[in-house]
């Protein structure tokens, strides 16, 4: 298991946009996410009909990067997982009210098990920089 060091986990925390990478066929897909690290993982909520969902269902291997970009001062950390797919069940409960709790948009509209799920990404590989 890969251990975050304390300002790496302070980073994490103090940040909720990320971008993650999935690919199809060997075609590279990414785009922009709303992300929490919660217990070592980082949790990310998803639709069933986007190409990320489809990607994460035929390989569940992701890329994520979270970072500041300024110039001279960039900060980041990437990191390579493996993903679970957590659609319901007490698991679900608990991370569907930390996102309900940090984020307007989820209040906003709301949804419920089995209609939306949260991608768990487990790292198993990192690296930061910039963090001081």
């Amino acid at each position: 298991m890969i251990e975050f060091n304390q300002k790496e986990i302070d980073f994490l925390e103090s940040l909720e946009e990320a971008r993650i990478a999935t690919s199809h066929k060997n075609i590279p897909h990414v785009k922009p996410v709303s992300f929490i690290f919660h217990e070592n993982n980082i949790l990310v909520a998803t639709d069933y009909n986007t190409r990320t969902f489809s990607n994460i269902k035929d390989n569940p291997k992701i890329g994520i990067v979270i970072d500041i970009y300024q110039s001279g001062n960039h900060k980041a950390i990437c990191i390579q997982g493996k993903v679970e797919i957590v659609e319901n069940g007490s698991e679900f409960k608990k991370y569907y009210d930390i996102f309900h709790k940090k984020f307007e948009w989820v209040r906003e509209d709301p949804w419920d098990e089995n209609e939306a799920p949260f991608l768990k990404i487990i790292p198993n590989n990192k690296v930061s920089w910039g963090l001081k």
